[in-house]
């Protein structure tokens, strides 16, 4: 049976932090119905978490693996590998207007996030899931404003010689 020691709990907090923070990005995005919401980065941030801890600690156990440190960074850049591939399914292209950016940039942070859950770097994803939300929350108003003021103008300008 398990043994609840205090590896475990760290591992668990890891995975339910990682859940949690991914869940409150994950309910923004759905409330701006966006392709990926609440269910999307809940598992993305879950996934990476539980993906980082196997790479940290998953390989020592096992009969025949040389003890040691290992290298965790191998399994964590094909997260974020994989996770490019699913955050580019939610791109497209419709009338020479990109849609679908944000949405797959928020899937790539749900990620980090979760990574830096796993490895036990949890202020580190606190800041980057308040960092998304400034983001999508505050910066969206910021660029549609942007957006008011034309692309181009003319400007002309007359001088007298001398």
């Amino acid at each position: 049976m398990w043994e609840l020691d205090e590896e475990v709990w760290a591992q668990a907090t890891a995975v339910l932090l990682a859940f949690g923070l991914c869940t409150v990005v994950g309910v923004e995005r759905q409330l701006r119905r966006k392709s990926a919401g609440i269910r999307t980065h809940a598992l993305v941030g879950t996934g990476s978490a539980i993906f980082t801890l196997v790479s940290a600690y998953g390989f020592h156990a096992l009969p025949g693996i040389e003890q040691g440190p290992g290298d965790p960074s191998r399994i964590a850049a094909q997260v974020v590998t994989g996770i490019g591939f699913l955050g580019a399914g939610v791109i497209f292209l419709h009338k020479d207007v990109v849609h679908g950016l944000t949405t797959a940039a928020s899937v790539w942070v749900a990620a980090a996030v979760g990574m830096a859950c796993g490895a036990g770097l949890f202020s580190l994803a606190v800041l980057g899931t308040l960092i998304q939300l400034f983001v999508s929350l505050v910066l969206k108003p910021v660029s549609a404003f942007l957006l008011r003021f034309p692309a181009h103008r003319t400007i002309e300008l007359r001088y007298e010689d001398g």
